[in-house]
């Protein structure tokens, strides 16, 4: 039986269909997971101040995940791999897993090293408004997180080797383990020791992401480690430092946005930067689906086009992305602000989660859902950039639209809390009237104010770099925007209907009046584009009757812990 197991983890999946289902089945699985972790978390603790605690403990591994952890990252190895691979020059292979394992290993440990004696210093600005005994356990789990960057670089080293070699399952097991390694610490751990529990489920899970490749590389005889080769293979790291950096350090200035943004939130009220996180975790559903999807799905086509130096086709191409973008997230966007709070009560409403707590968070994801498409166009935009070379534009726009969210926070915050006009409109706009820690709103609502700035920003450089022959999307968009608000309108509707048909005061109750509010509205929604004359509709409904198999399979790595 055992030996069945470590078979099928092992085995080589040739055929695009079988990869294809195999990454679509255990990524939905994961989301999944995370679904039930988050949901574990809201129901043991609620919106308080150990999950702020826990969260903000994140920041700073995650940025030691971006900033070291992404040299040696699946998007970037394989090439390399795949090259020596076709050569059949296995030896050279193991040359450059090794060099890579040993410069990253000597790297990550002395940096770890440093930040763990220093967290102690870093952490009143990490969390300002924490008090001096929450700081304490800010740096204990701080510490502990430490370890989880480290893990899950080397799971991507290996992950670069599973992939290349076409051994899809064990790679996609990995963010399943994952998962289950965190819930396993909210459940078993956190009860025994407390917060700190809660870190180790973290590590656990890193371990498991790392350990369950371990056995496939070693029947492959590629299992890297520590080696100072004479001389030392320079070039190959010099060549993967070049084109990694500026991915790096793009997602470390985001990243560092990001820990502001926590940083402003500790000194809003307790529960502040738990609200603000689920609100960002659930916000990612739809930018994974739609944004990630289609700006990593495109990114091939769009090196292809100028490697043959035909401009014109990658600006059609571009445009077509974008107009599936917009056709896509336009109207999901307004369907989640609508059911935001059946959303938000049936994913984390349970034990210590208060109605408050709901509502708060589901003003929040109303706030960073409304900025989707503007964050699913930035990332089309960087990787159009990427596919032409111009890899400092990028770099450079998002830096700015970092520190202008930071500065955009800072000031909506102080205008929150000083000017009553201001508070009342948005209370009473995302219906938060006499909940406590409304100013946390203005972190979503800069954050997403931010990337709409960014966006237009590339669009307007973008029309200058590539010319203005493109982008021609004012259609789409205007037939998106229509059936979007009908699609609102009509959820609205059947959720004043549903109260009157399901308990709302039940978890099967809630969950079926957004359900059916949902399906009806997006049923309409179709219809409307339908009569429109979409031709995003009409290319989804010609795409659906091909077989998914067809398609190559895409994995999409995580850009945080």
């Amino acid at each position: 039986m055992v030996r069945r197991v470590f078979s099928l983890i092992n085995k080589e999946f040739g055929g695009l269909h079988q990869a294809a289902f195999l990454l679509a089945l255990f990524s939905f699985l994961s989301q999944l997971l995370s679904l039930c972790r988050d949901r574990l978390l809201a129901g043991r603790f609620g919106a308080g101040l150990e999950l702020d605690i826990y969260y903000t403990a994140f920041r700073l591994p995650d940025l030691v995940y971006v900033s070291i952890a992404s040299f040696v990252s699946v998007t970037v190895l394989i090439p390399f791999i795949v090259n020596k691979i076709e050569i059949n020059d296995t030896q050279a292979v193991k040359k450059f897993l090794d060099s890579v394992f040993t410069a990253f290993f000597a790297v990550m440990a002395l940096v770890s090293l440093i930040l763990f004696f220093l967290i102690p210093l870093l952490a009143p600005f990490l969390a300002p408004g924490f008090s001096p005994s929450a700081l304490d356990q800010l740096i204990v789990l701080t510490r502990i997180l430490l370890l989880s960057p480290f893990l899950l670089g080397l799971s991507n080293l290996l992950g670069s080797v599973t992939q290349s070699f076409k051994r899809f399952l064990v790679y996609t097991l990995s963010p399943v383990l994952y998962n289950i390694g965190i819930i396993l610490g909210i459940l078993f751990f956190e009860p025994i020791w407390g917060l700190p529990g809660l870190a180790w489920g973290v590590i656990l899970g890193a371990w498991l992401h790392f350990f369950i490749q371990v056995p496939s590389v070693w029947r492959l005889g590629l299992l890297p480690k520590i080696h100072f080769y004479r001389p030392f293979p320079w070039k190959n790291l010099g060549q993967v430092i070049l084109i990694s950096l500026p991915r790096t350090i793009t997602l470390a200035v985001h990243q560092f946005s990001l820990l502001a943004l926590v940083a402003i939130g500790s000194t809003i009220t307790a529960g502040a930067i738990t609200v603000f996180n689920m609100a960002y975790n659930l916000q990612a559903v739809p930018l994974v689906i739609v944004g990630i999807s289609y700006s990593v799905a495109a990114f091939p086509t769009l090196t292809g086009l100028l490697a043959g130096n035909r401009k014109i086709e990658f600006v059609d191409q571009m445009t077509s992305v974008i107009r599936h973008i917009i056709f896509w997230s336009v109207p999901a966007t307004i369907l989640f602000i609508v059911l935001r709070a059946q959303i938000v009560r049936v994913i984390l409403g349970t034990g210590e989660f208060s109605w408050s707590d709901t509502r708060l968070t589901a003003a929040a994801l109303a706030l960073f859902v409304f900025s989707v498409t503007a964050q699913s166009l930035v990332l089309l935009f960087v990787r159009a950039y990427y596919a032409a070379g111009m890899t400092k534009k990028p770099l450079i726009v998002n830096s700015a639209s970092s520190v202008l969210i930071i500065f955009l926070a800072l000031g909506l915050k102080y205008m929150f809390e000083q000017l009553a006009i201001i508070r009342h409109f948005f209370e009473i706009l995302l219906r938060v009237e006499n909940v406590p820690g409304t100013a946390v709103l203005m972190l979503p609502l800069a954050f997403s104010l931010g990337l709409f700035i960014n966006v237009l920003i590339f669009w307007y450089l973008f029309r200058k770099d590539f010319g203005d022959n493109g982008l021609a999307v004012h259609r789409t968009l205007g037939q998106s925007l229509a059936a979007g608000l009908i699609i609102g309108f009509v959820a609205y509707g059947g959720l004043q209907l549903g109260s009157l048909v399901f308990d709302k005061t039940t978890f099967w109750g809630i969950l079926l009046q957004g359900l059916v509010a949902g399906l009806i509205a997006i049923g309409i929604g179709v219809a409307t584009l339908y009569l429109l004359g979409s031709f995003e509709l009409k290319e989804f409904m010609a795409s659906a009757k091909s077989r998914f198999w067809k398609i190559r399979p895409i994995v999409v790595e995580s850009e945080e812990i």
